[in-house]
């Protein structure tokens, strides 16, 4: 049952690469170092320990080893990709520190300058609105973004944000939201309320520029409407 499932992401890896989402890439990392258990659990648990797969390489060997299903060959393992990561040099822009329009503009800008089809990213926030980890999602459809319900639920369980904030990109043209993209703020304004998580903004880039739900006041209007406190009555006189 495991080779059938491990034959499948590899020929994921292949095929679609850009769909598989941090978990997937973990557990298909794994494979080398455990190569007869199905390695899916043992991801998620290290993506929930340290909210992301830069942290879990980042992290130091008895760190890793503290966490269950990861023996000491296992965390040598990962410790040593890290190392090799960190020396290859090959870090994709670091996000700033914390979160505002003015500082994520230029770093989107360079995230996305190369890329050839549409991601959503979720960044997740704590209560000073330093950026935890950001996850990737591809809806392998060209020209399209979208993310599942529950993988937005999953993300806001794992990471445990105080706050959220939502990109996706255009690989051509202007960054004007179009109607698929208001659903989909509006999708995850009900997601992150009914998890007492703020959003922050919806950021869409494009070669041409940025636009932010919340500077153009489109997020507070979308909020008002789909809050869930607001859609259940609570926030009536």
């Amino acid at each position: 049952m495991h080779e059938g499932h491990r034959q499948r992401m590899l020929e994921r890896l292949e095929k679609a690469e850009g769909s598989l989402q941090e978990h997937e890439l973990l557990e298909i990392l794994l494979f080398n170092a455990i190569p007869r258990k199905n390695t899916n659990e043992l991801a998620h648990r290290l993506l929930s320990a340290f909210g992301s797969v830069r942290a879990v390489l980042q992290a130091g060997m008895k760190e890793l080893a503290a966490i269950p299903g990861v023996g000491e060959s296992t965390a040598a393992y990962l410790r040593i990709i890290g190392l090799f990561y960190e020396r290859a040099d090959l870090k994709a822009p670091e996000p700033p520190a914390a979160f505002s329009f003015a500082a994520f503009r230029p770093y989107l800008a360079e995230r996305f300058k190369d890329v050839k089809e549409e991601y959503v990213e979720l960044y997740s926030l704590d209560a000073r609105d330093c950026v935890k980890c950001v996850r990737r999602f591809s809806s392998e459809k060209p020209f399209r973004a979208a993310v599942e319900p529950k993988e937005i639920s999953r993300f806001l369980v794992e990471t445990k944000p105080a706050a959220m904030v939502a990109v996706h990109n255009h690989v051509e043209g202007p960054a004007t939201p179009s109607r698929e993209d208001d659903d989909f703020t509006a999708q995850l304004e009900i997601l992150c309320s009914m998890h007492n998580v703020a959003l922050r903004d919806h950021i869409i880039c494009s070669p041409e520029g940025a636009f932010s739900y919340f500077f153009s006041g489109k997020l507070n209007e979308l909020s008002a409407r789909y809050n869930i406190g607001s859609v259940l009555g609570r926030d009536r006189p």
